[in-house]
């Protein structure tokens, strides 16, 4: 019973403040639009969120590290498309997947590799790489859409598992364990944290810290490959100018989720119900028929309120 105690007040302390929040979001958008709590609606909200999800878990690990990730859209663009052109070349979907997948781990151990080595902040490589690989991904189909025709490819973003769950929450659910375990039950996991806690005395005790950033950034990468998956299936189509500006919702769900933007700690289940928040926030909205720029002034002030708890919760941990 005292076990029990101690893990309730653990898990109310850790993801109390996000759940009341989200429960708060889900209870006023219930009131403004009567068909918000309709349960198609709350599965496409699932839908819609897995994608911002896998994108942010990857981000999860990255921020774990003290480091930024802006280019994981673009990624997630440019894979989509590597995904439509194999497909439309009569490539079999399974070895399409494989190569997207590979793809967007290069785009990662090319962000990771860079700015390890070379000692440059990843705020800049990836600001960079976001134009890059954007780019290409707009010279291989010369900025034109291409149409995804694969049954099975159309089924990972449309289909529901059962006849209930959507395929897309599926593959969040197991990515989520799998995340998690590798965050907090694996020697790469502590790693990974006291790396972001003190970069230095992790070098001093043996950590080959520009290694652990690659394989992190790799994580990011393929994590963006998934979501460029999934998303164009969603779409029906590859769009090179998919994705923008979701590398903020990204970032912003990990924050909202408990992540530290310094690094050292982080969840993968407090992002995914960050992403949660930043998903009931864009299903509301469109729902009550906000319009997009006000959407887009809404999005952003939940930007500098996640940032803003981050700066208080690190101030209370050093005692300030």
């Amino acid at each position: 019973m005292e076990i029990k105690k101690i893990t309730e007040n653990r898990i109310f302390k850790s993801y109390g403040g996000v759940l009341l929040a989200l429960f708060g979001l889900i209870f006023l958008f219930s009131i403004l639009s009567p068909n918000f709590l309709n349960v198609n609606n709350i599965l496409n909200i699932f839908s819609q969120v897995s994608i911002i999800a896998i994108l942010a878990f990857g981000m999860t690990f990255v921020l774990m590290i003290g480091q930024i990730d802006l280019s994981v859209g673009s990624i997630l663009a440019l894979c989509g498309v590597v995904l439509g052109v194999m497909l439309s070349s009569g490539f079999n979907e399974f070895i399409a997947i494989a190569a997207v997948l590979i793809v967007g781990g290069l785009a990662g151990l090319f962000n990771g590799y860079v700015s390890a080595k070379f000692r440059i902040a990843t705020f800049i490589v990836t600001v960079a790489t976001m134009g890059i690989f954007r780019g290409i991904g707009y010279s291989i189909t010369d900025a034109r859409p291409i149409q995804i025709e694969s049954s099975f490819i159309l089924s990972l973003g449309n289909q529901k598992f059962f006849n209930f769950l959507p395929i897309p929450v599926l593959i969040v659910i197991v990515l989520m364990v799998i995340f998690h375990i590798v965050l907090a039950k694996t020697k790469f996991g502590r790693q990974a944290k006291m790396v972001g806690g003190n970069k230095l005395a992790a070098e001093y005790v043996g950590i080959n810290t520009v290694s652990l950033q690659m394989k992190i950034f790799i994580i990011s990468g393929v994590a963006s490959a998934v979501s460029g998956i999934l998303l164009s299936s969603r779409l029906y189509s590859a769009q090179p100018n998919a994705a923008v500006g979701y590398e903020l919702d990204a970032i912003a769900a990990a924050v909202l989720g408990g992540t530290s933007l310094m690094g050292g700690y982080g969840t993968v289940f407090g992002t995914f119900i960050g992403a949660l928040i930043i998903g009931v926030i864009n299903n509301g909205m469109n729902l009550i028929g906000l319009p997009y720029y006000f959407q887009q002034i809404v999005k952003g002030l939940i930007i500098i309120v996640a940032v803003y708890i981050d700066v208080r919760n690190k101030e209370r941990m050093l005692g300030k």
